[in-house]
Order: C-alpha cells, then sequence, then structure tokens
C-alpha cells in the first residue's frame, strides 16, 4: 500500500475518532433522539465546519480527494482539537497549518537558544510568506538593523521592494526578487482564500516592480544549498551559503542559516558579530 492511502486512513481514522469522543452538548447542539453511534454524526460534523456531508463522509472513508488548509481549519475547529491534535491533522493532510498559534508554538526556548548558539551564523526563522519569526544577533544586522523596523516590517519580501537600506545589502537584488516573487505564488496557490496571504498579496502591490513580476506567474519553490551576496554596511562583501532546515510538514516555517563561502566572509561575520554581541 503505498504512502498516500496510507495517510489518508490513518487521517479517516483519527478523524473518526475525535468525532466520536465529542457529545452534541458541548459544540452548541441538541441532542434530541436515540443515536446509535457515540459521539456526533458526521452530518453534524459537516454542518459545523460549513463543508459538504458527501465530502466529509468521503474523507472520514480515505477517499482520494483534495483537501485544503483553510478546510482542514474548519473541521479542527469544528472537532475542537487542541494543538497537538490539530498539528496531527495537518500532519496527516500533508498540509501547512496556517495559523498564526502554529507559527507561534514553533518558537519554544530550545529554538530561540538554538539560534544563539548559531552565531556568529546569521540565522533566522521565516515562514512561506516571507516573514521573520524570529532571528538572531547576526541576522539581526546583515543586511541592515532590523531591531530599529516595527514589527509589521519583519518580511523579506516587504523589505526587499520597499526599503532602501535592505535593497542595497542585496548585491543580485534583481534576480533575488524575482526568485521570492516566484516563491510566493507558488506557496500562495495552496492558501488562496486565507486572509493573512491576501493581506500579504495586497501590501506587496503596492510596489509597481512586484505588480511586473507577479503578472509574470512564475512558479519556483524554495531551494537550499545556495550562495548568496551580501553587502553589509558595517563589514562590507559577504558570500554565504545558504541552509535550510524545515520545522513543520511540507512547505511551512523554516530555519535559515548562512555559512561562510570563503574565509575572506568567515572573518567578517566574526567581526559583525563582535559588533553586535553586546546586543540583547
Amino acid at each position: 500500500m503505498d504512502g498516500a492511502r496510507v495517510r489518508r486512513r490513518e487521517l479517516g481514522a483519527f478523524l473518526r475518532s475525535r468525532r466520536e469522543r465529542l457529545a452534541p452538548e458541548q459544540v452548541g447542539l441538541a441532542r434530541g433522539g436515540r443515536r446509535r453511534t457515540p459521539g456526533l454524526r458526521r452530518e453534524e460534523v459537516a454542518h459545523l465546519a460549513a463543508v459538504g456531508v458527501t465530502w466529509y463522509t468521503w474523507l472520514e472513508q480515505a477517499r482520494d480527494i483534495q483537501v485544503s488548509a483553510g478546510v482542514l481549519d474548519a473541521i479542527a475547529r469544528a472537532l475542537l482539537l487542541d494543538q497537538n491534535e490539530r498539528a496531527h491533522l495537518f500532519t496527516l493532510a500533508g498540509t501547512a497549518d496556517p495559523s498564526p498559534a502554529a507559527e507561534r508554538c514553533l518558537l519554544n526556548p530550545a529554538l530561540r537558544e538554538m539560534l544563539r548558539n548559531l552565531e556568529p551564523l546569521p540565522a533566522c526563522v521565516q515562514n512561506s510568506r516571507y516573514d521573520l519569526l524570529a532571528y538572531n544577533r547576526t541576522y539581526g544586522r546583515l543586511l541592515r538593523d532590523l531591531d530599529e523596523l516595527p514589527a509589521e516590517s519583519h518580511n523579506c519580501m516587504w523589505l526587499a521592494f520597499t526599503d532602501p537600506e535592505w535593497q542595497r545589502a542585496l548585491v543580485d537584488r534583481e534576480e533575488t526578487v524575482r526568485v521570492m516573487t516566484a516563491n510566493f505564488r507558488a506557496s500562495m496557490a495552496e492558501h488562496l482564500a486565507e486572509p493573512a496571504w491576501k493581506h500579504q498579496l495586497k501590501r506587496l502591490q503596492e510596489s509597481a516592480e512586484f505588480r511586473r513580476l507577479w503578472e509574470r506567474h512564475e512558479v519556483i519553490r524554495p531551494q537550499g544549498g545556495r550562495t548568496k551576496r551580501f553587502r553589509n554596511p558595517l563589514v562590507g562583501l559577504l558570500h554565504l551559503d545558504v541552509v535550510q532546515l524545515w520545522l513543520g510538514p511540507r512547505i511551512g516555517a523554516r530555519l535559515l542559516s548562512y555559512v561562510p563561502a570563503d574565509e575572506e566572509s568567515r572573518a567578517r561575520l566574526q567581526q559583525l558579530h563582535a559588533l553586535v554581541s553586546d546586543r540583547p
């Protein structure tokens, strides 16, 4: 039996188990007459999640159907799943959880300690919208002083299209923004109805350059193993190899670290770290 079929069967069994543990009163429904099986009926879950009864039945029956992150979110809420159960649901479905809570739960003390211990290597945690969820001190001064910016500006795409300091630090900026736009389009295909993604797209479209690239309809998935060039305002030119570690299923949050590609860049990173090491 192939892996996809196994996951569908596990997903169906998990949904049935969560449905059968809930009493109608727990979700605001009247118990009504005699029930032949424990818990909620399938049509009740479908009603609570605002999906079709047939479609939800097929999902529990492990049919080969498409399921979006938005629908999974609605089902998770209908079944009153806790954070661990929600994460398990999205993992079985092979879809990244788009909720802010799912991203925040990744930023535990151990991960933050890892970011600190990677210094002097610049490192950050970034989601597929290019939001910076966390970063260490070296990354905080790699392209510009991030701590000077409000939290809502901590998005690498937004900075690449609008911030002069960030733009000057990107040696190969034209190619960088083209690839970022293509990555964003490919990732957004799985999140078309989600408010955070629509808000990000609307905000980026304030840039005429972004609008021009967006209309090209290029799609590229993020890849590691690349060498990037940054012109740091404090220590000069850096050649850094990109390492990516995924922190969730499929295309979700990832830890990015930048490793010196040559000895000169290594020495300059050490110098940068010495300049910022007094920061909290």
